[in-house]
């Protein structure tokens, strides 16, 4: 049976506004199965950096003990910062040996320390999941880059670039193809997958909630194609929803529709 872990991070997120990001986790736990949900009392202070390049990375490691003490087999995270998906996936049972992961995301999250402009920590998310960066929050060791699939990436900073070599990258066309995904896991040889979604990797002409939107997205009907087409081919490790950031009740409401119909496809 699937189970939801609700950990409402605004730590490690650039925005100004990043604690409506505790908002958008709620407001997606709210329309979840109470039996099946955990909501994890994360810290609300911003924390310290402790000397590192990572800002508020006191909370963050808190948020990530908290994690270990909570994960279970077939999981879905609902962040929060998308770098929820960090502290999932360094304590997931079984670990990561057999494991590819799919990072569906408009943007890359391919800084470190020494590259990053805003020393957030969701901007190293995926650098930390590849076992690279602050190594009090890195994956360790790290996911192989011939078993990350990247999807509807389209808004690089110039230090970023050169990270992706060896990964695997779907642009929002080629998952006009439903099968396009499961193809890329499939050939990575991995026996389980963890997908990965920041919603901002949708059009922001289907959700308004997003903090960075970036233009030209996917559709969710076309994104959950792509991901039950996927399941039907390679288990599911679990999942994360992250990144939703409503300004307002209203604007949670319109668009729960699209970020529900994600929640059915990995659930």
């Amino acid at each position: 049976m699937v189970r939801f872990l609700v950990v409402p991070q605004w730590q490690g997120s650039p925005a100004a506004r990043a604690m409506l990001l505790v908002d958008g986790a709620s407001a997606i736990a709210g329309d979840l199965p109470r039996a099946a949900t955990t909501v994890l009392d994360v810290p609300v202070e911003a924390g310290e950096s402790l000397g590192t390049g990572v800002r508020r990375l006191s909370a963050l490691l808190r948020t990530r003990e908290l994690v270990h003490e909570s994960m279970t087999a077939d999981t879905v995270i609902i962040g929060g910062d998308c770098s929820v998906t960090v502290a999932a996936l360094a304590a997931l049972p079984g670990g990561t040996d057999d494991l590819a992961v799919v990072w569906c995301d408009a943007h890359a999250d391919l800084h470190t320390p020494d590259t990053s402009p805003s020393g957030a920590f969701s901007g190293m998310a995926l650098r930390a999941v590849l076992g690279d960066g602050e190594p009090q929050l890195a994956v360790t060791p790290g996911i192989p880059r011939d078993r990350v699939v990247t999807v509807g990436m389209r808004n690089l900073e110039d230090s970023e670039v050169t990270a992706l070599d060896g990964l695997t990258q779907l642009s929002v066309q080629d998952l006009d193809s439903p099968e396009a995904l499961a193809d890329a896991v499939e050939a990575t040889g991995a026996r389980r997958v963890w997908v990965h979604i920041d919603v901002d990797v949708l059009d922001p002409a289907e959700i308004a909630g997003v903090s960075s939107p970036a233009p030209f997205g996917l559709a969710p009907a076309t994104l959950s194609a792509a991901i039950r087409a996927l399941r039907s081919r390679v288990p599911l490790a679990g999942a994360t929803i992250a990144g939703f950031a409503p300004r307002s009740p209203a604007d949670a409401v319109d668009d729960l529709g699209a970020l529900l119909r994600l929640v059915g496809a990995v659930a």
